[in-house]
C-alpha cells in the first residue's frame, strides 16, 4: 500500500540538499565554533554564513539572530526573557486564546510567578479584533505575543497593524512564525515585530534547530546559563551542521515560495472538489482568503475524529486533528473552542490536512476521495 502524508504542518521530511549539506558539514567542519584554531574558525564561518542568509530572509541584521533547538525553545527564551528583563516597567502580557503550547504554556508559568496574562477572544475565523488588542493594552503591558499563521486551522492574524497599533506603545511584539515562515513573506522592519521564533522541521530542515530573531538593542534576559555563545544570550555548543541544513533548506524556501503557495492553491481545490462531487457534507475551519498557503481544516458533521484518524491511518493516509503536540489528548482543541466553543461538534470531528514536499495533485485527490469513503462509511453508522 502506498502512503500519502498530508501532515506537513506536524513535520516536513528533510529535503535531500539539506541531508548533502549536513552531511558535508558533519564529515568536515566538526570543530567547535567558539575555538581559536583553524578547526574552530572553520566551524564558525559556516555559522556565520547561516546567520547571515537566515538573517537576510526576514531583513535583519545577522547578529539580531540567534540560534535555538527549534520553536518551543525561541518562544520560551522570547517570552521569559522579555518578561524578566521588562518586569520593573510592568508585569502585564497579551497573547491569544489560540497560541501554541510553548506560548500558553509559558504564559501560564509567568502567571504563577506574578504576572498578569490577557488571552485575546477570536471569531469564528480565528482572527483575534484589533479593537480587543487595543482595549486590552495598559501603561503597564510590556510584552503583547500574537501567533503569524496559526498551526491548526491556518488563520494569519493582522501582524502588519499590531505592529503599527504598539509603534508608540512600550510592549514589545512577539510573534511565533513557525508555521507562517518560509511560506509567506516576512519584513520585520516593515511589520514592527520585535521577536520572531522560527523552527527548521516545519520546512523540510532538520528537527532540533530553530531560531528566535531579536530586534537590536533590545533587553532579554538569557533563558539558559553557561558559556558565552550566541552573544550571550544562549549557553551551549551550536549544532554547526543543523544550522547548515536550516540555512539550506531556508534558502531552499525562499526560492520555491510562490511555486508552492499556486501549487497548494491547486490542492485546496482539488480536495474539495472532490468533497463537493461526492455530496460528502462538510465545513471549513478558518479563513479560505486569509490562511496559510498550505494548511485546511475540515469538519465532517456525523463523524469522530479518533475513528476518521484511525481510519484515514489504516487506509495509508497520514492526516492530523491538529497541533502534534497533543496528540493522544482526549482533550478537544483549544483552538476549535476558542472559534466555536466548547460545546460546537466541530471540536469533535475536524482534520487538518497539510501539504508539503513531494506531494502531488494525484496523491491529494486519492486521499481526498478515501476520505470521503470514510466519512460515508461513518456517518451511516
Amino acid at each position: 500500500m502506498d502512503r500519502i502524508y498530508l501532515d506537513h504542518a506536524a513535520t516536513s521530511p528533510m529535503h535531500p540538499n539539506v541531508i548533502d549539506t549536513m552531511m558535508r558539514v558533519m564529515s568536515n567542519d566538526f570543530g567547535n565554533p567558539s575555538s581559536i584554531h583553524a578547526f574552530g574558525r572553520e566551524a564558525r564561518h559556516v555559522l556565520d554564513e547561516a546567520r547571515s542568509s537566515i538573517a537576510a530572509s526576514i531583513g535583519a541584521g545577522r547578529n539580531e539572530i540567534i540560534f535555538t533547538s527549534g520553536g518551543t525553545e525561541a518562544d520560551n527564551t522570547a517570552i521569559i526573557g522579555v518578561a524578566n528583563a521588562y518586569k520593573e516597567q510592568g508585569k502585564h502580557i497579551i497573547t491569544t486564546e489560540i497560541e501554541h503550547h510553548a506560548v500558553l504554556h509559558t504564559c501560564q508559568y509567568l502567571e504563577k510567578s506574578g504576572f498578569e496574562v490577557t488571552y485575546l477572544p477570536v471569531n469564528e475565523a480565528g482572527l483575534i479584533s484589533i479593537a480587543d488588542l487595543k482595549a486590552a493594552l495598559r501603561d503597564d503591558t510590556i510584552l503583547v505575543s500574537v501567533m503569524f499563521g496559526n498551526n491548526e486551522v491556518g488563520t494569519i492574524q493582522p501582524i502588519a497593524e499590531i505592529g503599527q497599533v504598539l509603534k508608540d506603545h512600550q510592549a514589545i511584539f512577539h510573534t511565533d512564525a513557525v508555521q507562517a515562515y518560509g511560506l509567506i513573506s516576512i519584513d520585520v522592519r516593515g511589520l514592527g515585530v520585535d521577536l520572531l521564533s522560527v523552527s527548521a522541521h516545519k520546512i523540510n530542515g532538520p528537527k532540533g534547530i530553530g531560531f528566535l530573531y531579536i530586534r537590536e538593542g533590545l533587553k532579554l534576559n538569557p533563558h539558559l546559563y553557561g558559556g558565552e555563545q550566541e552573544r550571550k544570550r544562549r549557553a551551549g555548543t551550536e549544532s554547526v551542521p543543523a544550522i547548515a541544513g536550516f540555512s539550506e533548506a531556508v534558502l531552499i524556501a525562499q526560492s520555491t515560495m510562490e511555486k508552492k503557495k499556486e501549487q497548494y492553491k491547486q490542492f485546496k481545490d482539488v480536495l474539495l472538489a472532490v468533497f463537493d462531487e461526492a455530496d460528502v457534507q462538510y465545513e471549513i475551519n478558518g479563513s479560505m482568503e486569509q490562511s496559510l498557503p498550505h494548511l485546511l481544516n475540515v469538519s465532517f458533521p456525523g463523524t469522530n475524529v479518533e475513528s476518521m484518524l484511525v481510519n484515514m491511518d489504516l487506509a495509508g493516509v497520514a492526516v492530523s486533528s491538529g497541533s502534534a503536540c497533543t496528540a493522544g489528548s482526549i482533550d478537544p482543541s483549544h483552538v476549535l473552542v476558542a472559534m466555536f466553543g466548547k460545546d460546537s461538534e466541530r471540536t469533535k470531528n475536524s482534520i487538518r490536512f497539510s501539504f508539503g514536499l513531494n506531494n502531488t495533485e494525484e496523491e491529494v485527490r486519492q486521499a481526498a476521495e478515501t476520505t470521503v469513503k470514510i466519512v460515508n462509511r461513518l456517518v451511516r453508522r
